[in-house]
């Protein structure tokens, strides 16, 4: 499978040489041309093949070798329906067949400080913050490896809205804690529906961050994203009104006009974090 330049070019609206490897990158090439699936066959996806994603996740980089990232996968079929119930009952979550949740894990750190006796000097936010980071990184590896041997994947940042009900289903312990869950499986649609994305020249930056050019970037992307991807209604228009032109600048900045996820911040001091 080679790289595509046409699907950067759609992506990015950018154009990009990949060079001489473009026609042995299969994963790369699987990676640029990725999309979230939300509509799943009913094919099971074996254990075997369920753990071997686990391993292909967990084989990915972690900070100091600290490994502070565990996986929760989801067998038992009351578990998932209070998952789904939590999570998005309304929506497509409801009919993925397959979830695990990727959590974020200090407690075991802590608990090598009482099995070899040393004081445990870092009880500020970076703890939280590296497993969090480990957490990500290998949800992302799962996605990546799942991809490449033909399932689709969509992250459910969802799990954050109701944390402490999700770490109560779960039977999280104090400094474990949910990061993100993941729906996977067999598409029903094996060409994923590629979402177009910021210009590389907006989101790639070179020795310094810049913002040269930022607003007329977005003004870019807006236009050219309404023209091949509208959105299939505006957000929150009985607050907002019905905006003549709809795009991504319009619709995000609308999604976080409304308060999400106050609590997560008491949730994760309740798990035992100090975020100083």
């Amino acid at each position: 499978m080679a790289i595509s330049s046409d699907h950067v070019q759609f992506r990015y609206g950018d154009a990009l040489d990949p060079g001489p490897l473009a026609a042995t990158s299969d994963l790369v090439a699987s990676m640029v041309a990725r999309g979230s699936c939300r509509a799943f066959s009913d094919r099971a996806v074996a254990r075997g093949l369920s753990e071997l994603l686990c391993a292909a996740a967990l084989a990915a980089p972690t900070k100091s070798d600290l490994q502070q990232r565990d996986i929760v996968v989801l067998r038992d079929p009351e578990v998932k329906a209070r998952f789904v119930a939590l999570v998005g009952p309304d929506n497509w979550v409801a009919d993925a067949p397959h979830f695990a949740v990727f959590c974020g894990n200090h407690r075991r750190q802590r608990m090598l400080h009482k099995l070899r006796g040393h004081a445990f000097a870092n009880d500020h936010l970076d703890a939280f913050f590296n497993a969090t980071v480990d957490a990500a990184i290998a949800l992302s590896a799962f996605v990546s490896a799942a991809e490449a041997l033909g399932l689709g994947c969509c992250p459910i940042s969802a799990v954050r809205n109701d944390a402490a009900g999700v770490s109560d289903l779960l039977a999280l312990p104090d400094h474990v804690f949910p990061v993100a869950g993941l729906a996977y499986g067999y598409p029903l649609d094996p060409t994923p529906r590629i979402s177009m994305r910021l210009p590389l020249a907006a989101t790639v930056h070179e020795d310094r961050y810049a913002e040269t050019g930022q607003a007329e970037a977005i003004a870019q992307y807006d236009a050219r994203r309404t023209a091949a991807q509208p959105y299939a209604q505006q957000r929150d228009t009985g607050r907002f009104g019905t905006a003549e032109a709809y795009g991504w600048s319009e619709d995000k900045s609308r999604q976080y006009a409304t308060p999400e996820r106050q609590t997560f911040g008491a949730f994760v001091r309740g798990k035992g974090f100090n975020l100083s």
